[in-house]
């Protein structure tokens, strides 16, 4: 069963390298636990409860200030300087009036000088980008790599305001990428020396290291983002680097939950799951969870705790190796908009072999990542969740077979440990939507997962309804109803 995230040991100053990768945890908190003083204050005491272990800090943007730099990049390349401006403006009072009121000081003029020098980058490159016309992908990743940057300044000196020492890191001195901006893919063995070297020594004088995630830098140290959900993978690579044992994701829900509670208001939250689960469950739409960020964890077995910073005394969920045994058969619902069925159908290749191969060989061509797939022998159909690329991959299909494309679907994915050998779930799954059109259904192809795809419009009742015929008096050893414990 799961501990609580809160966890207190003995005084680990100047502890070994070999120690600290054994006991230190790394804290990941998300833009809505940072998004005032009050939700900072409580990131800043759980960072407390776990007494004095080695700690690295990672954070997103405060609050919505990545949709907010996004704008202001927008509104520089559409040539609308004097909005930029007051956007930017905006963004600068809001982050000087939430330190105001957690730091005081010398340590507060600090603060304030440090992001007056950042948002006179970020001034910089707005009026670059005006005189460009546009805002290539290199501008865009080093005006959103700002609100990372600016919110483990005003995190740190908060911090270091309520007493604890603390080191603030540039995680574009040790997160190495390649160039592709706005997407930013991880130099694994470069990334994982440059942690250790630049971590260890910070960990071992007791320091609580404090470090951006999402962002990172080329070799040549151009700054770049690894893409929307990246400060979950940042922890999980440093946890990973470090040896750590125990990966926290502090976010405004509960935990992992049996469905996105914004469609299920009765979802309950799972006390622990494993790796494998979890997975389906990212890749498949649970917000909860960016799918990179287990892989990390799951190579070097640390366990990943998914924790609420509203209720930081309060465990969450365990994501770990083992799969709990339950009475209640599926685990949780994920679901995902957006998603379009490509149909290839082709009767040349009728007893012909190599037909998946051409068709596969196509979308690694354009990087292109598939959900699910059903086959005949001279038809495919398989889904995708962007219609990016989409055109220039018909094109290439299309010389080889008919493609059709139907968009607007909606993928629903139930998972629970050993689904494929549990009967009657397709049965209770077709039950439960009787008068809803199921396309692409795969039992099988997971043992711990049932996927099929509806209607856009119908996937929330779908959720729903599955979730009524799943859930009706969970097992208690595994579901806790949300919001029956206290603060």
């Amino acid at each position: 069963m799961p501990s609580s995230c809160a966890r207190k040991v003995c005084s680990t100053k100047g502890s070994s390298p070999e120690l600290l990768r054994f006991i230190m945890i790394v804290m990941k908190f998300g833009g809505t636990s940072l998004q005032d003083a009050a939700a900072i204050q409580r990131c800043i005491e759980a960072v407390s409860l776990q007494g004095p272990l080695p700690i690295a800090v990672v954070l997103s943007a405060m609050g919505k200030s990545t949709n907010r730099l996004l704008e202001i990049a927008q509104l520089a390349s559409s040539q609308e300087l004097e909005r930029a401006r007051r956007v930017a403006q905006e963004l600068h009072d809001y982050h000087l009036s939430v330190s105001g009121d957690l730091i005081s000081g010398p340590r507060l003029k600090q603060v304030s000088l440090g992001l007056g020098v950042l948002f006179e980058e970020l001034s910089d490159l707005i009026k670059a980008t005006v005189e460009m016309g546009e805002c290539p992908p290199r501008i865009l990743d080093s005006i959103a790599s700002l609100g990372e940057r600016m919110s483990t300044l005003v995190f740190a000196a908060a911090l270091g305001e309520s007493g604890s020492q603390n080191a603030l890191l540039d995680s574009r001195d040790f997160v190495r990428t390649d160039d592709q901006f706005t997407q930013a893919r991880i130099l694994p063995e470069i990334t994982e020396e440059s942690i250790r070297s630049q971590l260890e020594p910070v960990l071992a004088e007791g320091k609580t290291a404090v470090a951006q995630g999402f962002i990172g830098s080329t070799l040549e140290g151009v700054t770049t983002t690894i893409g929307r959900g990246g400060s979950d993978y940042t922890a999980s690579l440093l946890g990973a680097a470090l040896e750590a044992r125990d990966i926290q994701i502090w976010t405004d829900v509960p935990g992992v939950l049996t469905a996105d509670p914004r469609i299920v208001p009765g979802a309950f939250k799972i006390k622990a799951i494993s790796f494998a689960e979890a997975a389906e469950l990212a890749y498949f739409g649970a917000k909860v969870l960016h799918p990179s960020t287990l892989l990390p964890a799951i190579d070097k077995n640390i366990p990943i705790h998914v924790c609420s910073s509203r209720q930081i005394r309060q465990p969450g969920t365990l994501i770990s190796t083992d799969s709990i045994p339950s009475e209640t058969s599926v685990k949780s619902i994920a679901c995902k908009k957006g998603i379009a069925i490509v149909n290839i159908e082709s009767y040349r290749m009728l007893l012909a072999h190599g037909f998946l191969r051409r068709i596969f060989e196509v979308f690694d061509k354009h990087e292109k990542v598939v959900d699910a797939v059903a086959t005949t022998e001279v038809s495919v159909s398989l889904t995708v969740d962007t219609t990016e690329k989409l055109d220039a991959i018909i094109k290439d299909l299309e010389e080889f077979g008919d493609v059709e494309i139907q968009p607007n679907k909606g993928i629903i994915c139930a998972v629970g440990d050993n689904l494929r050998y549990t009967p009657g779930i397709a049965w209770r799954i077709f039950r439960s939507l009787n008068d809803i059109n199921i396309e692409m259904i795969s039992q099988g192809a997971s043992q711990i997962s049932v996927t099929f795809l509806v209607q856009e419009d119908k996937m929330e009742e779908a959720v729903r309804r599955l979730h009524h015929e799943f859930f009706v008096g969970p097992d208690p050893k595994l579901f806790e109803p949300v919001g029956q414990r206290g603060p």
